[in-house]
């Protein structure tokens, strides 16, 4: 078997354990699915003769490195439309009255269902998403490995998601 249809066959394989992986770091399905294709892309791409020891994990690795820069770069252009939209901003545009309680209604959803979740998911999920701390410097702080740290933000935040989805 050469070694495009390994790449292919274990694509294959893997395809939806794939899609959820990077769909959990985008936060969208439909991008996940297109961060996996670029992955596979990717890992077509390199060298017929380069033997890859772990094909799944090093595939993995490719959706993660995508994944991770697509967040980026929405980042990037969210701040970048935040930015034009406050000089649109007219003296008189504001929230509705409706707007401003659903998003009271919200907020206090997601403070309690943080509250709901044990002492070091909540801390792990309020320094990465509030704070902005890398997953890097929070497994640091709590001397775990970065994947744990991701794990309790995706475990953290998938929580508050299913609070939400209940009350709405």
């Amino acid at each position: 078997m050469g070694t495009t249809d390994k790449k292919l066959k274990t694509y294959l394989a893997h395809r939806a354990e794939f899609i959820n992986y990077a769909s959990a770091i985008v936060g969208d399905r439909a991008q996940g699915e297109d961060v996996v294709q670029e992955a596979y892309i990717r890992l077509n791409a390199t060298p017929s003769d380069r033997q890859i020891d772990q094909p799944v994990g090093y595939f993995r690795r490719i959706i993660r490195n995508l994944a991770i820069d697509w967040c980026r770069r929405a980042t990037t252009e969210r701040q970048r439309l935040d930015s034009d939209a406050d000089l649109t901003l007219v003296a008189g545009d504001h929230p509705s009255q409706e707007e401003l309680i659903s998003h009271q209604y919200e907020l206090r959803i997601m403070i309690e269902a943080m509250a709901e979740l044990p002492d070091r998911t909540r801390q792990v999920l309020h320094m990465h998403r509030v704070d902005g701390c890398t997953l890097k410097s929070i497994a640091e702080q709590f001397d775990i490995s970065v994947t744990q740290a991701h794990s309790l933000v995706f475990d953290g935040l998938n929580h508050c998601r299913r609070r939400l989805a209940e009350r709405s």
